[in-house]
């Protein structure tokens, strides 16, 4: 109770204090019937005018169809928060909210955002590679990666460690000397304590054991539990990332981005794309994955057959177990298996 109070009393100085964001909450929780005139007309001009829409529809749709899908769409939305992948992704193509999260989550008031990259296909040396959530560079060539994991699983120490390397490996251009390497972030916001320690951030660093100093590498990982909602400018940040409404949030950047993609036309539009979009992405990764475990299982089943009608052809002619396992290179166990005989005594 003390704690719910101690927010509210946050809040309330929070808008107090600054007139700009208590004129922003009062006009994002009672919007206009301007506004609401000015968006219906708005979809309206794009259906007489024959321009596309900003998602795919097919021409058949009937006005009835197209409110249908935007009520759909909007419902679906209002269950959403920052914590969700879809919709964070969508909030933070707005380099503004970007740069307002990595300011608070490093105390770093001056910090500005230059370029940044969503949904981004890092490769390893190997070809191995990682969807990373959002890149950043600073102003000061800092290089940040912002995760968001809802699972424990996600946000391993030897996944931040991954993640890491990736950052150094897609950074350099061949030839260039590793002094180019800028400093670097990876910063998990996790949905529980990831780490156990029951703190609401942690900064992990490599030091020098023997002395205690900083290991000068510039390599940093830091973890941000989101439960932890405490009454300080980070809790207030974590906060605002479970928020389902813009009026509950603190953060006046965030929340003009909420409240743009959740309660206007053109914002729920945008996110019927997204959404779509990502729904037919993941159809075909897995399309894709399917096809590759079905030619991997066919392959593999292939050979196992071809095994199978060697040893047998082998035991017909009157070959022991060692001898079978001996001329073809195949494992005892295995060769017992082909033969489904269990009991095989091996002689």
């Amino acid at each position: 109770m003390r704690q719910k109070q101690s927010k509210e009393n946050s809040r309330k100085y929070h808008q107090k204090s600054n007139p700009a964001v208590k004129r922003e909450a009062e006009r994002l929780s009672t919007p206009t019937n301007t506004m609401e005139k000015n968006e219906k007309a708005s979809l309206e001009s794009r259906i007489t005018s024959g321009m596309s829409m900003p998602y795919s529809v097919s021409e058949k749709e009937s006005d009835r169809e197209l409110e249908d899908r935007f009520e759909r769409y909007r419902e679906i939305l209002k269950d959403l928060t920052l914590m969700s992948d879809s919709f964070m992704r969508a909030v933070l193509k707005n380099p503004k909210c970007t740069e307002e999260v990595l300011r608070i989550i490093l105390n770093k008031d001056q910090l500005q955002v230059v370029d940044q990259r969503l949904q981004a296909d890092y490769k390893n040396l190997q070809g191995r590679s990682a969807i990373l959530d959002c890149v950043a560079v600073d102003s000061d060539h800092n290089l940040y990666n912002v995760e968001i994991q809802q699972k424990r699983e996600g946000a391993s120490p030897k996944r931040a460690r991954y993640h890491s390397g990736l950052l150094d490996m897609n950074f350099l251009e061949p030839g260039e000397v590793y002094q180019k390497l800028p400093t670097s972030y990876v910063i998990f916001i996790t949905e529980t304590d990831a780490l156990g320690y029951h703190l609401p951030i942690y900064h992990i660093s490599r030091k020098i054991r023997e002395n205690g100093k900083d290991f000068p590498d510039r390599a940093h990982i830091i973890y941000v539990d989101s439960k932890n909602q405490e009454d300080t400018e980070l809790g207030r940040l974590m906060h605002d990332f479970h928020c389902k409404s813009p009026e509950e949030m603190y953060h006046s950047v965030l929340q003009k981005q909420v409240f743009q993609l959740k309660r206007t036309r053109e914002g729920v539009n945008f996110m019927c794309r997204e959404m779509d979009k990502i729904y037919r992405d993941g159809e075909r990764v897995g399309e894709k994955i399917g096809q590759e475990r079905g030619e991997k299982i066919g392959k593999k089943q292939g050979v196992r057959n071809e095994q199978r009608r060697i040893v047998n052809s082998l035991k017909r002619k009157g070959k022991t177990m060692d001898e079978i396992a001996y001329l073809t290179g195949i494992h005892e166990t295995v060769v017992k298996k082909l033969l489904g005989e269990e009991r095989y005594a091996i002689k």
